[in-house]
């Protein structure tokens, strides 16, 4: 495996990763994984399926946690801290890693009322308040144009690449650190990936961004970073153009000319 790189700017890591394996039951997902992902970066992860990037991924917000059996060993950090630590709200973490799903899940209300949907629960009362955050999340996921003029409309009107878009502009709006992307565009059409891929370039001077796609196209346009994994084990990790032109692993060389998964 490559040895966990150091930042560039020497900035200490935005979420650290030592040794983390994970279980559901007696079936080992994830093999001693080390790595680190740094501020401002989008972090791809690819593999073929199985390979244990979705659990990662929900290792890293701790939805795995709802799944019977499940269990972690090693540690996982976020700004320095153990996530899995006894005395961590698991309800904040997740707010401070947001995760978008490959299926967009809008909520059954209006465009406003989905964004402004975590500002009301957070305590956000004030009217010019609300409309300010589903401006700014709009606007940050290239989706205000669009909508502007019916955001009292049903968010279930919508297209897909929009709804994709307004989950993460959702997401926005509860003010998270990092956000996940599982598969975000895997049920899209070229112009919609297009313009989610666009929006994650200009989202990542704000954010963290940890993109998990079978698209291997996909992370080479967009990815700063790749971890590839393959039947749990981080097989390598590094720069995105360095692993797509000269891979330190012939596995990932195989991956990646399509010769398994």
């Amino acid at each position: 495996m490559t040895p966990v790189m150091d930042s560039p700017d020497l900035a200490p890591p935005a979420i650290r990763v030592r040794g983390l394996s994970h279980f559901f039951g007696s079936v080992q997902t994830l093999k001693s994984v080390t790595l680190d992902i740094w501020p401002h970066e989008i972090f791809g992860i690819i593999g073929p399926a199985g390979s244990g990037k979705s659990t990662f991924l929900r290792a890293l917000n701790r939805l795995n946690d709802l799944i019977r059996g499940s269990r972690v060993e090693g540690r996982l950090e976020v700004e320095g801290r153990d996530i899995y630590a006894p005395e961590v709200n698991v309800v904040e973490l997740r707010r401070k890693l947001g995760m978008v799903f490959a299926t967009p899940v809008p909520l059954p209300r209006s465009i406003f009322e989905n964004i402004v949907f975590g500002a009301r629960l957070a305590g956000v009362r004030k009217t010019e308040d609300l409309s300010g955050i589903v401006r700014d999340c709009l606007e940050k996921t290239s989706l205000w144009e669009e909508v502007k003029d019916r955001l009292a409309s049903s968010a279930l009107k919508l297209s897909g690449g929009q709804q994709q878009r307004l989950c993460l502009a959702r997401i926005l709006a509860l003010r998270p650190d990092v956000i996940l992307l599982d598969e975000p565009t895997s049920g899209l059409d070229p112009i919609s990936t297009m313009k989610i891929e666009e929006t994650l370039r200009q989202l990542k001077r704000d954010y963290t961004i940890i993109l998990v796609t079978n698209n291997t196209k996909q992370a080479g346009r967009v990815a700063d970073r790749t971890a590839f994994l393959l039947g749990g084990e981080l097989v390598e990790v590094g720069p995105t153009d360095q692993m797509f032109t000269s891979p330190a692993d012939r596995r990932t060389d195989d991956y990646l000319r399509g010769r398994f998964g």
